[in-house]
């Protein structure tokens, strides 16, 4: 949460795609600035958690969730199609960027996942060949 506030300028991000859940929604929820939106898209750790509703009321926030495995291929070809016109053009310009928290050669993926596990992770981690 320190490092998003710091590379924020203080503010936070419009938006959190989380694919972890459980303990990690009061996490997210700290990283959002007013009017946020927290997207569920995983339950990867637990599907329960505990939090202080406050911040959702004062920072008027927004959680919701969505997966694609009960959609029909139609539906996920309509998503698929849509990223390809709304989001790949924003990668494209450098409007929007992944931060990519470490890069680590194949051989240590072993170490990465140590990294993932510890929770010290932001952003993306990539593994080289």
């Amino acid at each position: 949460m320190a490092a998003v506030k710091e590379a924020t300028g203080g503010e936070g991000v419009d938006v959190v795609l989380d694919i972890i859940g459980g303990d990690y929604l009061p996490r997210n929820l700290e990283c959002l600035r007013l009017n946020g939106r927290l997207v569920q898209i995983g339950l990867i750790a637990a599907a329960k958690s505990t939090i202080d509703l406050r911040p959702i009321l004062q920072w008027r926030l927004t959680i919701t969730g969505s997966t694609l495995r009960p959609r029909s291929v139609a539906e996920k070809g309509a998503i698929a199609r849509a990223l390809e016109r709304e989001v790949w053009p924003l990668l494209d310009r450098g409007d929007v960027k992944p931060i990519v928290h470490a890069e680590f050669p194949f051989e240590r993926a072993a170490d990465a996942h140590r990294e993932l596990e510890a929770g010290r992770v932001i952003g993306k981690l990539l593994l080289r060949p």
